[in-house]
């Protein structure tokens, strides 16, 4: 459930309804790591709504440390396909190691290009 004060993004170029509010942005690195990410035109979200993104996978299979391997899928508008922002992951099933059974839209870091966003007057 959002606040009264909440902000509710749609996409920049269409205006379609991202489902993101404000309320649901990663502020727990508020702080000099978020400064940096706000100088370089991206914040973080917690989670975003599958249905409202397209999402293609971008896999790099080799191990980003021992053991671990990551993997970036663009979220793309639905509606339009521009370029929202990024879904982090540590992934072996995209790399063939595992079963693809889990979800793909269970990012460890998601972050969204401000420019591609702009507020909606609704929820």
């Amino acid at each position: 459930m959002s606040q009264p004060d909440d902000v509710s993004y749609s996409c920049g170029s269409c205006g379609y309804a991202l489902n993101l509010t404000s309320s649901n942005r990663a502020t727990s690195s508020i702080g000099s790591k978020y400064s940096k990410s706000i100088n370089k035109g991206s914040i973080s979200f917690l989670s975003i709504d599958p249905s409202r993104f397209t999402q293609v996978d971008e896999v790099n299979c080799l191990p980003i440390t021992w053991g671990r391997y990551r993997s970036k899928s663009k979220l793309l508008c639905r509606s339009c396909g521009v370029l929202i922002g990024y879904g982090y992951g540590d992934s072996t099933a995209l790399c063939g190691l595992e079963s693809p059974t889990s979800s793909a839209s269970s990012y460890k870091k998601i972050t969204v290009k401000i420019r591609a966003l702009q507020p909606s007057g609704s929820i």
